[in-house]
């Protein structure tokens, strides 16, 4: 075995500059301090030093157990410049444990955590039922869904690790010594939050993250994702499609049914067509509220998401649906007994449904989804309810002023999905264009039968006449083309994300 000599002085002054400061100052992957008051940890991340090599994101799989679809820290690439004078840089990103993280802000169970030693956005498997609410909440698509397991994950920060003192898997794998964690002040970084930005990363302004990130002095103004031209459509999310649209509905009939039992039933023609509507409508209820628990991971903890009545609107959709059915159940039995009060309970069944629609909106009016962030995606939601609702009705006991509220319904669908698809293709934000891309591409077939079917069904069909055949189809179609517009509504949104790589078939993140 043989002994190698140490360096002498003669030999260090020879040497290259860089590593001479590498010896006498060296690099520092975790702070040699604890944290004080009003600190906490954060990643640095050098874009100078990455070179693209994805260690990173092998040593994060390795030391969390993750399968390669699911990368709790990802490397995209940006660019810019124009030839020959190009550049391209890396980007490594994990979980950026935000000052605000919006990902523990719309968790109905409470799976989230801000350790209030450390700063570190913690998530516990046990509490998640697999919502994939928070997916959708982060702008950098950190939270991400793992099918087999049924719950969510995300980055740590390894604190374990870095309770021992040992630098996070991805710290210690980087050959280049590109990331680091430091210690940040929250209030002063809360002052002035700039360093978080970065060419191919969504303003920090969404949730204050932490990530300092040191960008190339000579990086050209037009440097950017390079993944702009390739957008695929989202996951169709189907029992939340069933759900939605059946909810939507059922309050719809059921406001119907309160108003023509203020009128009296002799203005609607048959006594016993109210007991059926209301006893149907609420069947549609209870099928679609059953239905929405198999889009959880866990639905046999379904009942954890009332939790976080305080913050999340998935809670409060929870809350609010559940009471609907019990002020429908209550409504539908009054009538069905001929019992008094039936206004009040009618009215209790109205609100509830008002409010559980309201909720259902809020759930996805979210900065981190541009497309639903808007007042279009509750008069999306109310349109299909005032479509829906009295084509039902009518199916029992066709009435030309019900007919009406349907086209009105029908009209204003029409109207929202036409005015929103102008605000889309009209902007310079990259996840809205991108959006009217893709309802005016790939999904164009799709989304011009969806439009087909609102004038036909929703306004024609109900204005033009009340046979009951007629109105039979009417509604077929009516509720096909409202299952088809959630289905475009989910689908066809973009993200705000991290770039991703050059040469990625699919984007792995939720």
């Amino acid at each position: 075995m043989t002994t190698l000599p140490l360096m002498d002085s003669s030999l260090l002054s020879m040497a290259p500059k860089g590593l001479v400061q590498l010896e006498a100052e060296p690099h520092r992957l975790i702070p040699e301090r604890g944290l004080e008051a009003g600190e906490q940890y954060r990643f640095h991340f050098d874009m100078t030093k990455c070179i693209g090599c994805k260690c990173c994101v092998v040593a994060c799989n390795e030391q969390n157990g993750n399968p390669a679809a699911i990368n709790w820290r990802r490397v995209g690439e940006i660019e810019g410049g124009y030839y020959p004078d190009t550049q391209r840089h890396y980007l490594s990103m994990g979980c950026n444990h935000c000052v605000e993280p919006s990902c523990l802000i719309g968790c109905p169970t409470e799976a989230y955590t801000k350790d209030l030693n450390t700063g570190v956005v913690l998530h516990s498997a046990d509490a998640c039922i697999g919502c994939q609410y928070c997916t959708w909440n982060c702008s950098y698509g950190v939270p991400q869904y793992n099918a087999e397991r049924g719950v969510v994950g995300k980055c740590d920060m390894c604190h374990n690790r870095l309770s021992d003192g040992v630098a996070p898997a991805c710290v210690g794998a980087c050959p280049e010594g590109a990331i680091a964690i430091e210690i940040v002040n929250i209030a002063d970084w809360r002052r002035d939050y700039l360093s978080a930005n970065a060419p191919g990363l969504p303003s920090a302004d969404d949730s204050i993250s932490t990530t300092r990130v040191t960008l190339p002095e000579n990086m050209v103004p037009d440097t950017g994702r390079v993944d702009l031209e390739r957008v695929e459509p989202e996951h169709p999310h189907w029992p939340l499609v069933f759900m939605l649209v059946l909810t939507q509905l059922s309050v719809g009939a059921f406001a119907v049914l309160w108003l023509l039992d203020l009128l009296g039933r002799d203005f609607l023609g048959k006594a016993a067509d109210l007991k059926i509507g209301a006893l149907a409508s609420l069947t549609l209820a209870g099928i679609s509220l059953g239905a929405s628990t198999l889009h959880l991971g866990r639905p046999i903890y379904a009942w954890r998401a009332l939790k976080g009545l305080r913050r999340s609107w998935l809670s409060r959709e929870v809350l609010t649906l559940s009471l609907f059915a019990g002020a429908a159940s209550l409504f539908a039995g009054m009538l069905l007994f001929d019992l008094p009060g039936r206004g009040a309970a009618g009215l209790m069944t109205v609100l509830a449904g008002i409010a559980g629609v309201t909720s259902s909106a809020r759930i996805y009016m979210v900065k981190a989804r541009p497309a639903w962030c808007t007042a279009y995606t509750i008069a999306e939601f109310f349109s299909t309810a005032l479509l829906l609702g009295p084509l039902f009705v009518s199916l029992l006991a066709p009435s030309s002023w019900v007919l009406y509220a349907a086209a009105a319904g029908g009209g204003a669908q029409l109207t929202t999905q036409a005015l929103k698809f102008l605000w889309l293709s009209r902007t310079d934000v990259f996840e809205l264009r991108a959006s009217s891309l893709l309802l005016s591409g790939r999904l164009q077939n799709l989304f011009v039968t969806r439009l087909a079917i609102l004038v036909v069904a929703g306004i024609l069909i109900p204005v033009m006449g009340t046979r009951g055949w007629v109105i039979a189809l009417a509604f077929v179609l009516a509720l096909g083309g409202e299952w088809l517009g959630r289905f475009l509504f989910f689908i066809s949104v973009v993200p705000k994300n991290m770039a991703a790589a050059f040469t990625s078939s699919e984007r792995a993140a939720a």
